[in-house]
């Protein structure tokens, strides 16, 4: 009989939780309706659980449910939710891959914490000097996979080189059938802008790129990330995550006075009716709930962490991306990466 791939989730974790939560895990069951070789592992209050499943009149055949006694709350420090955090959701929910019983763990909780927590119980790679936090942004041509969001805020050239075979294996197994194509983000494309350390990290990255890895396409600015012409950017924590929040933040502004200027006055709500089908297409391509979840990388596991504050179909996506990334056995291909990374240090 064939193991089937098993999500853990920690139910209790973010915002309107575990109601989110099961909501989230209705849409993916039935946008999955005809696959059965998964199962989802709730970790929370079994009651509360069982409650929302009965509510949303949801088959349990897909579903396995283990009762933890407390939740991790969104304001406790990583020191005190260590503490006291081994009869938690959270906790459960990642050791469960130590266990066996999960190749992956999914949380919308205390991000802070489940960094720690799953750094703690998964343990880092051997072939890993740090962990990456990667995420999904839209380009002209599908998608990125752009780390580190802020794992790590200094880094030099042996992390940049390491978060590239990462992401490349990220990327290759969420999208089985494209090539990754790695930059370097930078404050220009020419070789001789950046930093000493974007310098020799270029240089790593040009031997490693071959068919077989990724294809390192150099440098790239900010404003060409949505072109497409690469599709794993890497730099560090710091730069990443600057980048996150402007990203965030100008689809915002864009999308919320698109829509001021379109119902301020008769005219343009009369010009509404005419371009309502673009707009609503416009609305659904920078929806950031199709892009929810956060990769940790690095670690003898997968975890992925759900924007706490997403809603029930932002969740869904994250449970997706999960399922996506054991299908396309991510460990495996990142094991696969680094010995790329080791062969070329032993060669010089």
């Amino acid at each position: 009989m064939t193991k089937k791939l098993t999500i853990a989730i920690d139910a209790m974790g973010g915002d309107h939780s575990p109601e989110k939560v099961i909501q989230g895990v209705e849409i993916f069951l039935k946008k999955n309706s005809t696959n059965s070789d998964f199962i989802l592992h709730l970790f929370g209050d079994e009651e509360k659980i069982n409650k929302e499943l009965t509510k949303n009149n949801i088959n349990k055949d897909k579903i396995k449910i283990t009762h933890t006694k407390s939740v991790i709350s969104d304001d406790a420090t990583p020191l005190t939710a260590v503490k006291n955090s081994k009869d938690t959701s959270m906790w459960n929910c990642i050791k469960s891959q130590i266990e066996g019983e999960a190749d992956i763990s999914l949380s919308a909780g205390n991000t802070g914490v489940l960094l720690i927590l799953s750094r703690m119980i998964l343990k880092m790679m051997n072939e890993v000097n740090k962990p990456a936090l990667a995420g999904l942004w839209p380009n002209e041509k599908g998608m990125n996979v752009v780390l580190d969001l802020g794992a790590n805020i200094d880094c030099n050239e042996d992390n940049l080189v390491e978060f590239s075979e990462l992401g490349a294996a990220l990327y290759r197994s969420i999208f089985p059938n494209d090539k990754p194509i790695v930059s370097l983000l930078n404050i220009g494309s020419e070789e001789i802008k950046g930093t000493e350390t974007l310098k020799k990290a270029y240089k790593k990255l040009q031997l490693l790129s071959n068919e077989n890895n990724f294809i390192f396409n150099g440098y790239i600015e900010g404003n060409k990330m949505m072109d497409g012409n690469s599709n794993v950017i890497v730099t560090d924590g710091f730069t990443g995550n600057v980048a996150l929040k402007t990203a965030e933040g100008t689809a915002k502004f864009i999308t919320d006075n698109l829509k001021k200027s379109l119902t301020e006055n008769l005219f343009s709500k009369f010009s509404l009716i005419f371009s309502y089908f673009a707009l609503k297409k416009f609305k659904k391509r920078l929806d950031p709930r199709k892009y929810n979840g956060a990769i940790f990388l690095g670690l003898n596991g997968p975890v992925v962490k759900s924007h706490g504050g997403t809603d029930a179909l932002g969740f869904s996506y994250s449970i997706d991306l999960c399922y996506k990334i054991i299908k396309g056995d991510l460990i495996k291909q990142i094991k696969k990466n680094l010995s790329h990374v080791n062969n070329d240090n032993k060669e010089s």
